[in-house]
């Protein structure tokens, strides 16, 4: 199993209508296959500059993988991520043992 995250900060207000085009945008990612566990997080914690939070997992590298090339994650990542994310962290786990 891998988990996938990413937080990140938006290039738009907090609240406008903008951030919410983007986040429901993003929902698309849920359906591409292979895709288990989706969740948009919005951050509580002061202790970084991050607003929100995406998490999901994939069985398997395989799975993974095709994410990353389905056309719906690469359209999303060159027609809105680029323009509208202003920072970003990524982060991907498996489990220990």
């Amino acid at each position: 199993m891998i988990r996938h995250t990413v937080a990140f900060r938006l290039r738009h207000p907090a609240g406008s209508q903008e951030e919410h085009n983007f986040l429901r945008a993003a929902l698309a990612l849920a359906g591409i296959p292979g895709v288990q566990r989706f969740e948009q997080l919005r951050q509580t914690s002061p202790k970084n500059d991050f607003a929100f939070g995406f998490s999901m997992e994939f069985a398997d590298q395989a799975a993974y993988d095709a994410y990353n090339e389905h056309p719906v994650h690469v359209g999303f990542v060159a027609d809105r991520w680029a323009a509208e994310v202003e920072d970003f962290l990524e982060l991907d786990y498996e489990p220990i043992g």
